[in-house]
């Protein structure tokens, strides 16, 4: 028999949104708005500023503030007396995250969320910051004395907010601009940015800079091609210990796969548990190239990890991917309310020794660096006390050499026992789930699963059909319910049935980008068409024809109070970087010029940045070193699709070859479909009815081979 549900004291209109980080407020005592035209005009008609907070569903401080002021009847009553208060969702509204954490930043010199931001009713902001506690600590001034200022500062000395309103939106429009047409694009920016990242890495722990420790995947990006460029033996190094060292660290989830968002300490142990898709789809790509470069196992295990976590817990029935799973979860099913970080996660000695037994238990401790009283040496706010974050501390050998036991066996107890607990580990209660679908996100997952499908054709061929399986659903969910009917634009978010708001730069980008590595998994030109297609979307909405470069939004937005363009490589590559490569590679495809010609605009629109700040820009310079080298083509031709076509393919998909273009020449349509971008394709004929593979530069051809041998010996 079940309790009945007591019902909420409060309920907003939030209610009737779509959005998991809305809905998450819904039952807050403050009259919450939507992002929208009813919250403006009320702003507006009853001359209030907005409170616009800004944040999303898995994001461990914004839930902390709702506890500690949305939840506050105290706190709400304020709110709702003296301002519009407006929730809005960064990741299905990038665009206006964008425009006010550049605020924040330029006038705090930090960023983050949740994001506090006050705006004029023209939406205009005039002051903001991120967290701020309930009463004056850390540093911060407590929420409820903030509003009150503010509140009264309104009512007192209005013009002066509204003329800070207005000096802000100048400073921003101003800073926005991209206009650097005399500027040269230097190659020495290759070496500087290089330069950087040698300097400032670390060579114990790996990564880059000091604590707390985030991937940034468009550095290996850069690395791993910097080093195919020049040779230097160094940027692959760093690259690879870093990902060795970030595999071995608590950041990675040694039982279930996939990586936590960052590390709070310079070890990679510690980690903020949150999961991302597209830290999942990034790091799956970094350690599959780490692998097409080094022949070494480890790193397509690490990768094969990342990817089964995805398809198992973030995966939707009909393929699409979700976005994230929270940091945050109850450590008992009865308390469902009590919640506190990586509670899903951790472990007690004692749970252990008790799931596993002995010796399994003292084996499976030694080498995750378990002990009584826990591992976390760096336990920012006290919650991982007495209990142990997995990592790997000690070597397999090393176990088996103390042990007195073999190598296989030792792997076969570890093995075991980590099935064990995962399976314990599932019956907690898990994280909350955002379970809305992305374009942009989905684009870099769907690039993961198809990178995955060929480099794994030599490695497990059953794994390797299931990612392509898993990346066609993906675009097929795409296609079916993230384009509008009629116009075949693209949508941004999908969730429970809806999609809505009009796609951005990155999104256009990164799912053009997702549909060309698509083609190199399966030679569908269908996939080519569809990547052409959005690619061209992306430059007639997004370009700013005059300076070069595109705008992340497509001005057809009035809450939009500035188009920026975004160009920072964090977290998730900028919109320019990403189309830039997709424009570039989709040229090498079709030869249309007027695609090369966007790309070289954007380049040189970019070139101060470039040149000073590279490091900046990471991607953006791993999609120029992709523009200066020589470019490769290879052919594979065949009359109809077959193993030995497959094999070739595969022996192809074990090099690292950033800069080359596949194609796939069969007889019965695809040679033709080809044909009609790049008519040399036409006359590439099997060898006497036999599969083979012509390898060119500017399609300046060698013989073709038939053998994976002959094709190895080509390629190096």
């Amino acid at each position: 028999m079940s309790l009945p549900q007591s019902r909420p004291a409060h309920t907003n209109r939030l209610i009737h949104e779509n959005s998991p980080y809305l809905l998450q407020h819904a039952h807050n005592p403050v009259d919450w708005y939507a992002w929208g035209e009813e919250a403006f005009k009320k702003a507006r008609a009853e001359d209030k500023p907005i409170f616009l907070s800004i944040g999303y569903s898995t994001c461990h401080w914004c839930h902390v503030m709702e506890r500690e002021s949305f939840e506050s009847e105290a706190t709400a009553r304020i709110l709702n007396e003296h301002f519009v208060s407006v929730k809005l969702d960064r990741e299905e509204r990038p665009d206006i995250d964008r425009v006010y954490m550049a605020f924040v930043q330029a006038t705090t010199g930090s960023g983050g969320w949740p994001m506090s931001v006050f705006l004029t009713p023209e939406l205009k902001p005039f002051y903001g910051g991120t967290y701020f506690p309930p009463d004056n600590r850390y540093g911060r001034p407590g929420f409820g004395y903030l509003l009150d200022q503010i509140a009264e500062a309104w009512s007192t000395r209005r013009q002066d907010l509204m003329e800070t309103g207005v000096r802000a939106a100048a400073h921003l429009e101003s800073a926005a601009a991209v206009e650097n047409r005399n500027h040269v694009l230097d190659t020495s920016a290759l070496e500087r940015s290089y330069a950087y990242f040698r300097r400032t890495y670390d060579a114990r722990f790996g990564g880059f800079g000091h604590a707390p420790k985030f991937p940034r995947p468009s550095v290996f990006q850069f690395l791993f091609r910097y080093h195919r460029r020049i040779g230097d033996g160094e940027a692959l190094d760093m690259a690879l210990h870093t990902l060795r060292e970030m595999a071995k660290g608590g950041m990675n989830d040694h039982l279930g796969g996939g990586f936590h968002r960052y590390s709070v300490d310079e070890r990679w142990h510690v980690p903020h548990f949150e999961k991302m898709l597209y830290d999942q789809a990034q790091l799956a790509v970094a350690y599959l190239e780490a692998y097409q470069i080094t022949g070494d196992r480890l790193y397509s295990g690490v990768a094969a990890r990342i990817l089964g976590y995805v398809q198992r817990e973030l995966t939707h029935p009909e393929g699409g991917f979700y976005s994230a799973e929270d940091a945050d979860s109850a450590a008992d099913a009865a308390r469902p309310n009590d919640k506190s970080e990586g509670a899903f996660y951790i472990w007690s000695a004692a749970e252990i020794r008790e799931a596993l037994g002995e010796p399994a238990a003292a084996w499976f401790m030694e080498r995750h660096g378990c002990r009584d009283q826990g591992n976390a040496v760096e336990d920012p706010h006290g919650e991982f006390t007495g209990r142990n974050i997995l990592f790997e501390a000690v070597e397999v050998e090393e176990i088996a050499r103390r042990r007195g036991a073999s190598r296989a066996e030792v792997e076969q107890v570890l093995a075991e026992s980590a099935a064990k607990l995962l399976e314990l580990r599932g019956k907690r209660p898990r994280p909350h789930l955002d379970d809305k679908i992305l374009a942009g996100w989905n684009g870099m997952m769907i690039s993961a699963f198809a990178l995955a499908a060929r480099v794994f054709q030599s490695v497990d061929a059953g794994l390797a059909k299931k990612y392509l399986e898993s990346a066609t659903r993906a675009a097929a969910f795409m296609e079916a319910n993230l384009r509008e009917a009629g116009t075949g634009g693209l949508l941004r978010r999908w969730r429970d049935g809806s999609a809505a708001v009009p796609a951005f730069l990155d999104d256009h980008a990164l799912v053009s980008l997702a549909f060309i590595d698509l083609y190199e998994a399966t030679f569908d030109p269908s996939h080519l068409e569809t990547a052409l297609d959005l690619a061209r979307r992306a430059v007639a909405q997004f370009e700013d024809r005059e300076n070069g470069g595109f705008y992340s939004t497509s001005g057809r937005s009035p809450d939009v109070i500035i188009r920026m363009k975004d160009d920072y490589d964090g977290a998730e590559p900028a919109g320019n970087s990403s189309l830039v490569m997709a424009l570039l590679r989709l040229g090498n495809y079709t030869r249309d010029a007027q695609l090369q010609e966007a790309a070289e605009r954007a380049l040189q629109s970019f070139a101060s940045r470039l040149n000073d700040q590279g490091p900046a820009l990471p991607a953006l310079m791993s999609a120029w070193i992709h523009y200066l080298e020589p470019k490769t083509q290879v052919v594979f031709s065949a009359e109809t699709r077959d193993e030995a076509l497959d094999t070739l393919a595969a022996a192809t998909a074990r090099r690292f070859l950033p800069e080359a273009t596949l194609l796939a020449a069969v007889d019965g349509g695809c040679r033709e479909a080809l044909a009609k971008w790049i008519p040399e394709v036409a006359a590439m004929a099997p060898v006497a009815g036999n599969s083979c593979a012509y390898v060119c530069r500017d399609f300046a051809c060698l013989a073709p081979v038939t053998t994976p041998d002959e094709l190895a010996k080509l390629l190096n």
